[in-house]
């Protein structure tokens, strides 16, 4: 968990009870005593108003709101969906980041939303398969602009080995599929990530070259195919 959730998931239980002794804390956010007290006299520092003290407990001395989100029934069941989404068919990482997200969402919301959003019948169920290998890693080859070279199974089975500028990750509904600049076709191409068989990182970063960026891609493939992706 990043400290940054850390310190929220923090301020989000002292919330939730009117007195909490620095061992619940942190057992709740599996840290040590000595990094539970740091985050505090941190999270005082920074104007969170905490009472208390190391070995006795925690509390805040008044209710510490953020101001309500307001969203409407279909909004709301569209960040809902969304999360759920994430939870099931992205990597571990972004699940626990949707899961997160979605309980910073549940805890800024007005009781009614709150309520609402508790009743949704909304549901995406797991699939049977494991989650997808490398998509982490290849999240962040995106991300950094990471050259990356990768053994590929195609749909054929026969092996190929590409050097790759990862442009971008698209999800189908049900696979993953990485875009990117083939160093060997010299062109786009798009690969199943469930088929990557073996990921490396070059340790070069690739540059930003006209005609071979993502959005080149998709003016390509309107162009081609009619498909217009939508970017926001």
């Amino acid at each position: 968990m990043r400290r940054a959730d850390r310190l929220f998931r923090l301020v989000e239980l002292l919330r939730s009870r009117r007195f909490a002794t620095g061992a619940w804390l942190a057992e709740q956010l599996e840290i040590s005593l000595r990094t539970l007290y740091r985050d505090v006299r941190d999270l005082i520092a920074s104007g969170v108003p905490i009472d208390g003290e190391a070995g006795v407990g925690y509390r805040l001395r008044y209710r510490l709101d953020v101001p309500p989100l307001l969203f409407d029934h279909a909004e709301l069941e569209a960040l809902l969906v969304g999360s759920r989404m994430v939870q099931v068919w992205g990597d571990a990482d972004l699940a626990q980041a949707a899961t997160a997200a979605l309980a910073k969402i549940h805890n800024a919301l007005p009781e009614l939303l709150r309520r609402e959003a508790q009743q949704a019948r909304l549901y995406i169920p797991a699939p049977h398969a494991d989650r997808p290998h490398h998509l982490t890693e290849l999240r962040r080859a995106v991300r950094k602009r990471q050259v990356i070279r990768m053994a590929y199974v195609r749909e054929d089975t026969s092996p190929s080995d590409r050097e790759l500028w990862p442009l971008g990750l698209f999800f189908w509904g049900k696979n993953w599929t990485l875009i990117g600049w083939c160093m060997l076709r010299n062109d786009f191409r798009h690969f199943r990530v469930d088929r990557i068989q073996q990921l490396k990182f070059s340790g070069e970063s690739y540059p930003d070259v006209p005609g071979r960026r993502l959005h080149d891609y998709f003016d390509e493939i309107e162009r081609k195919e009619g498909i217009k992706v939508p970017l926001s």
